[in-house]
């Protein structure tokens, strides 16, 4: 795979300064297009330790309009950042729409070096590549232009390079040494992540570092096709859904819930006492465990979300739990991929976080009203199952709740928050229009729950045209989830001790 990038490229001084004038310009006027189109550049740059990483950035950020650039590196993990999935604090550090990001080795430097220095295993290995695959699609088609950029060094010029830079008392990475020790396994770890992760979308360019001009035009003007072609892309416009979103679904998911069941005050009272109960203890039992949960709530207007959070959370203590409430996104959402807000607000280890409303709107609420185009809410499928699997592989307990009721209860709900005075503040004109809309809404929850109920993410449909139905349905089923995930965590625990105190074969045998 690096042969090419091995050959002995070279540019002399006065090549490097007669292109130097011309690329600039274009770097900066790209930068401007993008901010135009309101699309943000990241630029990853990765490589042989050795390969002047440091330098190219410093480069970079000279010939870049520097006002717009944001440059990060990602060194050891924050204590925040190990108590939650590992995409999470790449996340927090993506660029606005407009704004230029400079990442010193981002995703790839922990998998790679992990695997290279025999610290991570394969299957692991591989499953982290996948998940950074799905990771750079779903920025990507969120209109983020990604420049990845391997700078490479063969084994030998990285050891003259690390030799050059000890005699010149140049600072060197103390990663250098190890890297040339093991630099036949780098190499195979970067070709696999390469090769996996290596996308129409996302394309990797290996930039040949042994001569430092060379490196920093050819990764200057990669940058700069990339970005240009990327904009001439023109972007699909927002439209208004096809058909006649009043007209009827048909026979849908949502017809198998059994909005008959029902509970009597008495028997209300009794599991409702004994769930809030457990869910004391539970809290607590997670956190000490450094078990995270995540609640997601959707449903009809009036279905009753409200009523079954404030249960939920009440025995809970305060300082373990936070309720997210999403609206329609403002600030800097507006300029960030949809998933990034609900990002930023993953618990750490052991914390309860309840969004009231989720990262569903983009195929519920923004397909019916035509605020997501058709080709933007059907990949959403895909990157939420994807957002999923990032909380599920950390470990986090995930619940997603749809409250069902019949438009009939829904009428009767609407009519009395209209005739009580403290209650008149929850019914809006919003409501009455999306009543208008309920086939379409129908069809929508169908085809959710069909692209993203699974195995480990299941959704759960509650019959709430019964309150109190509704409500212990919703606290027994968490109650389940975070019992059945303190088992596994007690069964994984259980067997690494048995392997301990396994008797291991003895050499030669």
């Amino acid at each position: 795979m690096f042969e090419a990038a091995e050959v002995g490229h070279k540019l002399s001084k006065a090549q490097f300064e007669k292109r130097v004038p011309e690329l600039r310009m274009g770097l900066v006027q790209a930068q401007q297009d993008a901010a135009a189109a309101g699309r943000p550049i990241i630029i990853l740059v990765a490589g042989v330790e050795g390969a002047g990483r440091s330098l190219l950035v410093n480069q970079l950020t000279g010939w870049l309009d520097a006002r717009t650039v944001n440059t990060v590196s990602f060194w050891q993990l924050t204590d925040q950042e190990a108590a939650r999935p590992w995409a999470w604090r790449y996340w927090q550090q993506l660029p606005p729409g407009g704004r230029t990001g400079v990442l010193f080795g981002g995703w790839y430097t922990d998998p790679i070096n992990g695997r290279g220095f025999e610290e991570l295993d394969e299957a692991s290995f591989e499953r982290r590549l996948h998940q950074i695959a799905d990771f750079e699609r779903t920025i990507s088609d969120g209109g983020a232009i990604l420049v990845k950029l391997w700078l490479h060094l063969s084994a030998d010029a990285q050891k003259r390079r690390h030799k050059e830079s000890k005699k010149k008392n140049w600072t060197v990475s103390p990663m250098a040494k190890k890297y040339a020790k093991h630099y036949e396994r780098m190499m195979a770890a970067t070709e696999r992540a390469i090769r996996i992760t290596d996308t129409g979308a996302c394309p990797w360019h290996v930039v040949e570092s042994t001569d430092p001009l060379y490196r920093d035009i050819t990764a200057a003007e990669l940058i700069l096709e990339t970005t240009r072609r990327a904009l001439d892309h023109a972007a699909e416009k927002p439209s208004r859904p096809s058909g006649d979103p009043s007209a009827e679904a048909g026979h849908t998911i949502l017809d198998t819930v059994d909005l008959s069941a029902k509970l009597t005050k008495k028997g209300y009272r009794s599991r409702l006492a004994a769930a809030q109960t457990r869910l004391q203890a539970l809290g607590w039992e997670l956190y000490q465990q450094r078990i995270a949960t995540v609640c997601a709530f959707e449903g009809w207007d009036a279905g009753g979300k409200g009523g079954a959070i404030r249960r939920l959370i009440s025995p809970i203590d305060a300082r373990l739990y936070r309720v997210v409430r999403i609206a329609a996104p403002e600030g800097e959402a507006k300029l960030q991929h949809y998933l990034w807000r609900f990002w930023r607000e993953i618990p750490a280890d052991g914390m309860v976080r309840i969004f009231d409303r989720s990262w569903y709107g983009r195929v519920l609420v923004e397909r019916v009203e035509g605020f997501a185009t058709e080709t933007e809410w059907r990949r959403s499928f895909g990157e939420i199952n994807a957002f999923e699997d990032h909380l599920i592989d950390h470990g986090i307990v995930l619940c997603k709740f749809w409250l069902h009721i019949s438009k009939e209860e829904q009428l009767r709900r609407f009519e009395e928050r209209q005739a009580t005075p403290w209650k008149q503040f929850k019914i809006t004109d919003e409501d009455w229009r999306n009543r208008e809309k309920w086939g379409a809404y129908e069809a929508a929850v169908n085809e959710m729950v069909d692209r993203t109920s699974t195995h480990d993410a299941p959704w759960t449909l509650v019959a709430g045209d019964d309150k109190r139905h509704a409500r212990v349905q919703v606290l027994e089923t968490v109650i389940e989830r975070m019992e059945a995930a303190l088992e596994s965590r007690g069964k994984r625990k259980k067997d690494a001790r048995s392997r301990k105190k396994a008797p291991g074969k003895k050499a030669g045998k």
